[in-house]
């Protein structure tokens, strides 16, 4: 059974998420609305990875470093300007939407083995990774305009 190295790879993203919203919210202090969301999606993402233990703790977890591999090759450091902003909020939701498709994974899983505890917190954890993403969806066209149009 490999549920266990879908849940090691969750739980990593989960934290790489985390990670990376903190290091994009602090690196964009001028900018109010992404410092005070970015921290609070971090903390979303944190929660996600404690919920998640009852199913590690059920299933087991293999550490898996493609998550960080990931964060690491999109994010050196938060970008300055507004294309920096731009171009970090789009790093974050590839990010974004790796956990979001690996949470559908997981609720799969869920459903064949039955357990409606770990899909309980699947879905939970996926309505709040849409979230995630529907604010940088958001955010992006938002920053998009002024960015990509306005002389610096």
């Amino acid at each position: 059974m490999h549920v266990s190295t879908y849940l090691g790879l969750l739980r990593h993203a989960e934290g790489a998420l985390a990670d990376a919203f903190d290091q994009i919210g602090q690196g964009h202090g001028d900018e109010p609305d992404v410092v005070q969301l970015c921290e609070l999606l971090a903390g979303k993402s944190r929660a996600h990875v404690e919920q998640l233990q009852a199913a590690v703790d059920r299933y087991g977890e293999d550490a898996d470093n493609e998550p960080e591999r990931l964060k690491a090759a999109e994010f050196g450091g938060a970008r300055s300007g507004g294309v920096g902003l731009l171009r970090d909020l789009q790093d974050l939701y590839a990010l974004g939407s790796f956990v979001d498709v690996t949470w559908t994974v997981i609720a799969q899983a869920a459903q064949g083995l039955r357990d409606p505890d770990l899909l309980q917190t699947a879905s939970a954890c996926q309505a709040e990774t849409s979230q995630q993403l529907t604010w940088l969806n958001t955010r992006i066209k938002q920053a998009a305009p002024q960015a990509l149009i306005v002389a610096p």
